[in-house]
Formats: structure tokens, sequence, C-alpha cells
């Protein structure tokens, strides 16, 4: 039986008769990085801000470790840690004495396990650094650091990399991966950085207006992927008559795009085709084998259903 942190049933938001969330069954599995993506104003924060009891459902139904949170608020919630939005924090304090803060409004300020949380998420050696002097990197990292100093099961982060440079995305994703694989926490993440959400998440939930089209582990889509052959030639014209008198369908079973074919279909057959090619002087500069990525895909994706 698969052990579910976060279940939705028929989930679902209106504000001012205008459905953002419509009807979300969402499963995200414990001890998995879940991926929510989806472009801007999709609902993926409005979703996460009904788990949290930011905001309440009009419809639908929550569960949380397998509970009702609104039965079990004060069992249910301090497992959870979170980001929605940019994280607050004072601008002439530094790293730690931010969290040592955080900790005693909590009631259980710990000076040993601020240390060891600093050094989880990479800031131990910013020690005298003001919080205002810190990149947008080093400000995640620390959003994060408030997020997870009370030891939750749970994590629920809202579009943590936004606007950060590739170094400090890479920063984040390792980070996130070792809180998953060496300390088990589960994470349900949003984003609409298609690549990040592809290299991080286990499982993926692909959301559009409001609605949450499909759920999809990592390896599943990789088969779901469309794959196909790049040829690269010099004569485009030419090449797209021979696929004409092979009764290879234009849209269908190859496109077109400069001097480059895709081709979706026949895959086996790509040597015959590059002979072809060759046999009518056509000079092929290039062939691949390739598979379509997560944007593609994505994009492919929503727009059939």
């Amino acid at each position: 039986m698969v052990d579910y942190v976060i279940e939705t049933n028929n989930l679902s938001k209106t504000y001012s008769k205008r459905k953002v969330v419509n009807s979300v069954n969402m499963h995200v599995e414990k001890g998995k990085i879940y991926g929510l993506l989806g472009k801007n104003g999709a609902g993926k924060t409005t979703t996460m801000c009904m788990l949290l009891n930011l905001t309440y459902p009009s419809g639908g139904e929550i569960l949380l470790f397998g509970k009702d949170p609104k039965r079990h608020y004060n069992e249910i919630y301090p497992k959870i840690g979170s980001i929605i939005e940019t994280p607050g924090f004072y601008e002439n304090l530094t790293a730690y004495e931010n969290l040592k803060i955080i900790g005693k409004i909590r009631g259980d300020y710990n000076p040993q396990k601020i240390r060891l949380v600093l050094e989880m998420v990479n800031l131990a050696d910013a020690k005298s650094k003001r919080f205002k002097d810190f990149s947008l990197g080093m400000k995640q990292r620390l959003g994060i650091a408030a997020a997870i100093l009370h030891n939750p099961e749970l994590l629920i982060l809202d579009e943590p990399i936004n606007g950060l440079d590739p170094f400090g995305i890479k920063e984040i994703r390792t980070l996130l991966k070792r809180l998953s694989h060496e300390f088990g926490i589960t994470i349900l993440i949003s984003s609409h950085i298609l690549s990040e959400i592809e290299n991080l998440a286990d499982v993926i939930g692909f959301m559009d207006n409001g609605v949450l089209i499909d759920e999809i582990s990592r390896e599943e889509l990789h088969d779901r992927l469309n794959k196909f052959v790049e040829f690269e030639v010099s004569d485009i014209n030419l090449a797209q008559i021979i696929f004409r008198e092979l009764e290879l369908k234009e849209n269908d079973d190859y496109t077109i795009d400069n001097n480059t074919i895709r081709l979706y279909s026949h895959l086996n057959m790509r040597d015959k085709f590059n002979a072809l090619f060759v046999k009518a002087g056509i000079d092929v500069r290039k062939v691949n084998l390739c598979e379509e990525n997560l944007e593609e895909f994505f994009t492919r994706f929503v727009s059939n259903n």
C-alpha cells in the first residue's frame, strides 16, 4: 500500500465566481520529491495555500499524513515546513541571529540545532554576514533553513528557485535532494522552470488553468517523451519530395524547420532515408536520434488536454 503524505480529493477554490483550482486530485508519496509544474497563474500557489490552511477550499477534501487537518490541526501542522513567497528576515541580523529568534518564538531554541541546520544549507561560513548583504541564493537557503529548523517531515516550497542564477539554482537543487535522500523529508515544490523540475522531482504534477492534468513519475515521463530523428540537409525541398514519395505526411510523420527535418515515425529506417538523400545528391550534414525536452512535452501535453 502506498503511503501518501498529501492526498486531495476534488480540491477546488473559487474567487469571484472564477475557479482558480478545479477538482485537483493530488498524491504525494512519503519520501519523494513532487514537482508541481505549471505556468504562472496555473493555480499552484493557491493549491499550496489550501494545503497549509492559509486559505480555505471552496470544495473537496485534503488529507495530510492520512488525516483530516481540520480535525488534527495541532498534530499535523508542526510536521510541516514551508516557504510561500519570499521569506522575511531581519535585515541587520546574521543568519544565526535570525534563526535564534525563530527558535525562541517557537519555544524550541537550540544553538546546536541552528548550527547544524546552517551547515546543511551551506551557510555556516557566513557567521558575521548580515542578511541584507546576502545574495538571493543565500536568502533562499536561509528560508529553507528556517523551514527545516523544527525537523519537519514535509516541506512545501513555492517557487524557491525563482529569480536565482544557474549557480544558485544548482545549490538549491543539491540541498533539496539531500534533504529528501539523506533525511527522508517529503518535498512538494512548485515551479514554472521546467528543466529544474525535470532534474529534481521523482514525480511531476502537470497543472494548467487550475486543473491537475496528470501525475507522472520520472521514469514514466521519459517513456512518454517523443523520440525523433533530426536530419540537417543541403536541399530541404528535394528531401521533402523524397518523403512525399514514401507517403510520409508533414506534421504527422515529420516537421521542417529551415534546413532541418524532424522525423517522428519510422525511426528504425533512418539509415535508409539517409542513403536515399545521399543517392539524390543531398548533403546530409547531421543525423541525430533525439528526444523532446520537458518544455516541448509540457506544451504538447497541455494543448492535447
